[in-house]
């Protein structure tokens, strides 16, 4: 076991031991689990303090003094579970959650061993470096276990930050920002009551509740993609502007839908995450935009924060099968808990519920930046890695005579490659909305039409674009629908949206993508768009 090189990248960051090919807890650990597996009657640990103090004991018995938590935790611990929590709830989750917590922690190392004994060739869990695309595939029960550490603090995180991972115990912040480095997860709650954060903590109680009284029995695989960023005759790679300007790729069909919400759409489409390039954001700190509020209505996709390193530009995260748990009303601070969801979604043959979501993370800020043609390459290729088939990011037979083929010949390549993409993932679209907008300061009109020439590259059937009722996107509807009509290809709308990006650059026009565009419409089409 000690000799498997997944297990050698992994083991320092988990908080179990390995000797002798043997995973194992020490034995204070153990004992300290036995005890809160027999209840409040054999423990003593029935309220929020106490719970804190066991916590405590075991980290101790980890050695995790360079790994200090804050001092707000305690109290943070004890006004969740001891105030706001109803004294019913609280018996419930003293009495029959942590019990049943405690003795999947101490199957743990069982579990780990037996990951690492069926997991097909290349995917055992193990860290997935920036730049090495990869896939790791875990059983749910798995994922539980490793979960339930993360509420007991128990994972070392000093030496996290070399790797440019988030701290993944839920005392802790997420480290996407170096500045937020003295917060964490309950402190926030303590420090200064805020309601948005007690109904996250509520989602992430609430999937701890459901696993103990069933655990799921179904798998989760979370892939880093990566575009090579060396540009190669015989691969699809980081794409060049010549490679959109020339595409002649058709535009797939838009959607577009004024309400609704990504989670909810029916037809089978990778999901768009609006990710930080730190997965999960500050999903563990005060956060609770698109992105947090996915991770804590589908709790498992936390479980990727513990080996997937910051995203570079080139890079994208997918995850296939993260079960939801929760059903929720509101955004950001209005953000509440409502109640349980039973998520009917179908299942794969890998026993992933399908359930697929794309983390893309887009430049915060830009300002009018953004309309550069280099930013907008940026997130252009940030979306198309999130969008394309992995499988078809491989390398091709390179020419006999290694020459370095012409912009022509490279697009044809880039073009017969997403057109390869079709047939393994044909009735998958896109289900997307305002990514890099909001706190991000996106242009709306301008990633919208990314996307759109991002899924259509890669292949992708249909996009499905939720505007959430900005006023911004109240024509898209009718400018993508003429579009259409049109026949334009990734090419034809890339220049449209190079053009306009220009002018706005030099300040020629104030106006939105598609406002610009409407009087063109009126000029070769005769019907009245008003």
């Amino acid at each position: 076991m000690e000799n498997r090189e997944e297990v050698k990248s992994i083991i320092r960051y988990l908080p179990v031991f390995l000797r002798s090919s043997n995973i194992f807890w020490p034995p204070p650990v153990v004992e300290a689990l036995k005890s809160l597996s027999g209840g409040p009657n054999c423990s003593n640990v029935d309220s929020g303090e106490l719970l804190f103090l066991a916590i405590s004991d075991m980290r101790n018995s980890l050695s995790l003094s360079a790994d200090p938590l804050s001092p707000s935790a305690p109290h943070g611990i004890s006004l969740f579970f001891d105030d706001l929590m109803s004294r019913a709830e609280a018996t419930k989750w003293f009495g029959d959650v942590v019990p049943e917590l405690a003795k999947l922690v101490l199957r743990l190392p069982a579990l780990l061993e037996s990951h690492y004994v069926n997991a097909q060739q290349g995917t055992a869990l193990r860290l997935l470096e920036s730049q090495e695309p990869g896939i790791v595939l875990l059983s749910q029960e798995l994922v539980g276990a490793l979960l339930a550490c993360s509420l007991l603090c128990l994972f070392p995180v000093a030496i996290r930050g070399a790797k440019r991972l988030p701290t993944i115990n839920f005392d802790q912040l997420f480290a996407g920002m170096n500045s937020f480095t003295n917060f964490c997860f309950f402190r926030s709650l303590y420090d200064s009551y805020d309601e948005k954060q007690e109904n996250k903590i509520k989602c992430i109680v609430h999937y701890f509740e459901r696993i103990s009284s069933h655990m799921p029995r179904g798998n989760i695989s979370f892939m880093r993609k990566v575009l090579p960023l060396q540009q190669s005759s015989f691969a699809i790679s980081y794409p060049m502007p010549g490679l959109w300007k020339k595409s002649t790729v058709s535009l797939c069909p838009f959607q577009v839908y004024s309400s609704g919400l990504i989670e909810d759409q029916t037809e089978e489409a990778l999901e768009v995450d609006f990710a930080n390039k730190y997965i999960g954001g500050g999903v563990l700190h005060k956060g609770c935009l698109q992105e947090e509020i996915r991770f804590v209505i589908n709790p498992e996709l936390i479980l990727g924060m513990l080996f997937l390193p910051a995203m570079a530009k080139n890079e994208a995260i997918e995850i296939v099968g993260a079960e939801r748990f929760s059903n929720y009303t509101g955004y950001a601070s209005s953000f509440r808990f409502s109640g349980n969801y039973m998520d009917k979604r179908d299942v794969d043959m890998s026993g992933r519920r399908k359930t697929r979501i794309t983390a893309i993370d887009a430049k915060s800020n830009p300002g009018y930046r953004q309309y550069k043609v280099e930013y907008i390459m940026r997130e252009i290729n940030k979306a198309y890695c999130g969008f394309i088939d992995q499988s078809y990011i491989q390398d091709i037979r390179p020419p006999r005579d290694n020459k370095i083929l012409s912009i022509d010949k490279l697009n044809k390549d880039f073009e017969r490659k997403g057109d390869q993409c079709m047939g393994q993932h044909d009735s998958i679209g896109i289900a997307t909305g305002n990514w890099g907008c909001g706190a991000f300061g996106g242009d709306p009109e301008l990633k919208t039409i990314i996307q759109w020439l991002a899924a259509s590259q890669a292949s992708r059937p249909f996009i499905s674009y939720y505007t959430f009722g900005i006023d911004k996107l109240q024509s898209l509807d009718q400018v993508t629908r003429w579009i259409m009509s049109q026949k334009w290809t990734v090419g034809d709308l890339w220049n449209m949206l190079i053009e306009y990006s220009s002018q706005k650059l030099q300040r020629e026009t104030k106006v939105g993508f598609c406002s610009w565009l409407l009087p063109s419409l009126h000029a070769h089409d005769p019907m009245d768009l008003y």
